[in-house]
Order: structure tokens, then C-alpha cells, then sequence
């Protein structure tokens, strides 16, 4: 897929504001199905603790909920918008709630699984499982769901591409 057609898939926020994905156009993305009742959720603070370190260098994190898996993301919209907000102080921008497998399938998860890596190709296989995007919309590197938003492993890359682009 194109950098350009990646960008025109449609995205709804969690405030029900409709977008594309080409709203983060030349930002590296760091994109992550989250779920607010998942032995993964903990990561929104570091998750959080990325964007603020590097949005002013370009990245954006984007959430998209997810109830796929053992149903960890029960709540309505405005229920993932208050738990995220109040209990990690989630300031990252965050999706409605999409499928990230199976018939019903977002189409931006339907792109990002086709990316190949190590051992994590295909479906997307719990929450909080990670794809970096660089600015130009390129997917570069997938993470498991038990590599911690700030390891060594996602800050390098993050950082790698981020340099890219302001070379």
C-alpha cells in the first residue's frame, strides 16, 4: 500500500470526530490497540510518557480500543475517554472502539498486519500490541504486546525514525 491510500483511511475519535489517518501526515505514528481492563493496561503511562517526550519531535501515539480479546474494553466511548484521562492522564489521540481482527476488521489494522517482523507477522494477537509509522507513512516495526512502551527497543526505533526524517 501507499503512503498515500494509508492515509486515506477513515478514522472516527474517540469524541465521534470523523478523520483519516492522513490527519497525522508527516508524523511518525505509533499506532497500539488498547484495551482499560487487560494486564497490559498499565502501558497507557508509558504510552503517555512517549508522546510527551517526542511530540514536539513528531510523533503521535494513537490509541484504538479494542473488546476483541476476552472482552477488556467493555465500556462505552465516553467510558475509555474518563478511565484513560483520569487514571493515566491520556492526552494521546484515541480512536472509537474498532475491530483489530476477524470480518469487521478496521481497515488501518487490515494494512498494519501486513507488515512482516520477526516473529509477530499477521494477526494482531492481544492488546496492546504496537506498529511504528514513519512520517511518510511507511510501516517500519511491530512490537509485541509485553514490550513496554519505553523499553530500549521502541525508544531506538522511535528515535531512528525520527532522525530519518529531519535528515
Amino acid at each position: 500500500m501507499t503512503a498515500s491510500a494509508l492515509y486515506d483511511i477513515p478514522l472516527t475519535l474517540i469524541d465521534g470526530t470523523k478523520t483519516t489517518v492522513g490527519a497525522f501526515e508527516g508524523k511518525a505514528i505509533l499506532v497500539v490497540n488498547v484495551a482499560s481492563k487487560c494486564g497490559f493496561t498499565p502501558q497507557y503511562a508509558g504510552l503517555e510518557a512517549l508522546y510527551q517526550r517526542y511530540a514536539d519531535k513528531g510523533l503521535v501515539v494513537l490509541g484504538l480500543p479494542s473488546n476483541q480479546f476476552m472482552g477488556q474494553e467493555p465500556g462505552t466511548e465516553d467510558d475509555i475517554a474518563a478511565f484513560c484521562g483520569m487514571t493515566y492522564g491520556v492526552t494521546f489521540p484515541m480512536t472509537a472502539k474498532v475491530d483489530v481482527r476477524g470480518k469487521h476488521q478496521h481497515p488501518l489494522y487490515a494494512e498494519l498486519t501486513k507488515f512482516k517482523q520477526g516473529l509477530f507477522p499477521g494477526l494482531i494477537k492481544w492488546n496492546f500490541e504496537k506498529f511504528l509509522v514513519t512520517p511518510a507513512g511507511v510501516i517500519v516495526d511491530r512490537f509485541s504486546s509485553s514490550v513496554e512502551p519505553e523499553s530500549q527497543e521502541i525508544v531506538d526505533a522511535i528515535e531512528k525514525v525520527l532522525a530519518d526524517e529531519a535528515a
